[in-house]
C-alpha cells in the first residue's frame, strides 16, 4: 500500500511538474491568443486584414529593438539607450539624404551610427566594467542630445522616395517594415540557435565567472551584443523615418520600455541566460494588440499608459515566477 502510495504521489509531482514546465514554455502564446479571441468579440474590426496588417506594422519597430534587447539581456545585461539611438539614426540618414547622398548610402549611415554607439555601450560595460544601467542611462541622454544638437531641435523633412519605401511601403500588399522585421528575426533566430556565438551569449547570462574559465571572451562578446542592439536601434530609426517622412530628434521616447517588456514577456530572463528570440516576437505581438484592442475600444490615451505601465510590471512579475 505504502508503495502504491508513493508511487501515485510521484506519479502526481511529474503530472504537475509537466503542467508547469508547458506553461512556462507555451504561457505567452495563450495569453497572446486569449487576448485576440476576446478582443474579437468586443471589437468586430479586430480581426480584419486591413487591421491585423496594421497591428504588424506598428509593432515592427519596437519588435526590431526588441530582437537587439533580447542579446543584451539574456547575458544579463540591459539597454536603456535604444530609444534615443533611433532618434540619432533617423536624424542623420534624413539630412545626409536632404544633402543629396544616396538614400541606401544614407541608411547605411544612420544604421552604423547606431552600432557605433552599441559599441560605445559595450566597450563601457566589458572592458571599464561599469554597470550596464548607469552606462546606458548616460547614453540615453547623450544620444538624445547629439539628435537634438544635429537637427537644431526641429524635425528634418524627408524627400527620397526610396528612403520612405522602406518604412511606408508595401510589397504584395504587405507593409515593407513588417518584412524587414520578419528578416531581423531568422537572422537573429539563426544566430542565437546554430552559431558559437549564440552559445556564448547563454553561457554569459548563465554564468559570466564560469563562461570566462571555459575560454569564452565574455568583454569581447559582451561588445558585439551591444553593437547587435545599437545596429537593430538605428535599422529601426531608419524605418521609422521613413514612416514619418522625416527624421525627428523627439522620436523613440518611451522605446526602450516598451522593448524591455517585450522581451520579458517573451519569457527572456531579466538575470540572463534563459529565453528565445521567437518568444520576444509574441511578446512585442501583445503589447502590439493590447495597444491596438485600446484603441478600437476607444479607451482614453492616458488611461493606455496606466495600463501599458501596469503590463510592464506584470511581465517583471511573470519573469520572478518563471524563475521561483
Amino acid at each position: 500500500m505504502r508503495t502504491e502510495a508513493y508511487a501515485l504521489q510521484a506519479k502526481h509531482v511529474k503530472k504537475k511538474a509537466n503542467v508547469k514546465e508547458l506553461w512556462n514554455r507555451y504561457s505567452t502564446i495563450i495569453i497572446l491568443l486569449l487576448m485576440c479571441v476576446v478582443l474579437s468579440f468586443l471589437t468586430p474590426n479586430f480581426l480584419e486584414v486591413n487591421n491585423l496588417l496594421n497591428v504588424l506594422k506598428q509593432i515592427s519597430i519596437i519588435a526590431i529593438l526588441a530582437a537587439g534587447m533580447t542579446f543584451v539581456i539574456l547575458t544579463g545585461g540591459i539597454d536603456l539607450s535604444v530609444g534615443s539611438t533611433v532618434a540619432l539614426s533617423g536624424v542623420i540618414s534624413v539630412m545626409l539624404s536632404q544633402q543629396g547622398v544616396n538614400a541606401i548610402a544614407a541608411m547605411a549611415v544612420g544604421i552604423i551610427a547606431g552600432m557605433i554607439a552599441g559599441y560605445i555601450n559595450g566597450y563601457l560595460t566589458a572592458k571599464a566594467k561599469l554597470p550596464a544601467f548607469i552606462v546606458t542611462l548616460g547614453s540615453f541622454t547623450y544620444i538624445r542630445g547629439i539628435a537634438y544638437v544635429l537637427s537644431a531641435g526641429y524635425p528634418i523633412v524627408l524627400t527620397d522616395p526610396l528612403f520612405k519605401f522602406f518604412g511606408s511601403g508595401t510589397v504584395l500588399a504587405i507593409p515593407t517594415p513588417v518584412f524587414i522585421m520578419a528578416l531581423v528575426y531568422v537572422i537573429a533566430f539563426f544566430i542565437l540557435k546554430y552559431t558559437m556565438f549564440g552559445r556564448h551569449v547563454y553561457a554569459i547570462g548563465g554564468n559570466e565567472e564560469a563562461a570566462s574559465l571555459t575560454g569564452i571572451k565574455v568583454g569581447a562578446n559582451l561588445i558585439k551584443v551591444y553593437m547587435i542592439s545599437g545596429l537593430l536601434s538605428g535599422l529601426a530609426g531608419v524605418v521609422l523615418a521613413g514612416r514619418l517622412y522625416s527624421g525627428q530628434p523627439t522620436a523613440g521616447v518611451g522605446f526602450e520600455l516598451d522593448a524591455i517588456a517585450a522581451v520579458i514577456l517573451g519569457g527572456t530572463s531579466f538575470t540572463g541566460g534563459v529565453g528565445t528570440i521567437q518568444g520576444t516576437i509574441i511578446g512585442a505581438l501583445i503589447m502590439g494588440v493590447l495597444s491596438n484592442g485600446l484603441t478600437l475600444l476607444d479607451v482614453n490615451y492616458y488611461w493606455q499608459l496606466v495600463i501599458k505601465g501596469g503590463v510592464i510590471i506584470l511581465a517583471v512579475l511573470l519573469d520572478r515566477l518563471r524563475t521561483k
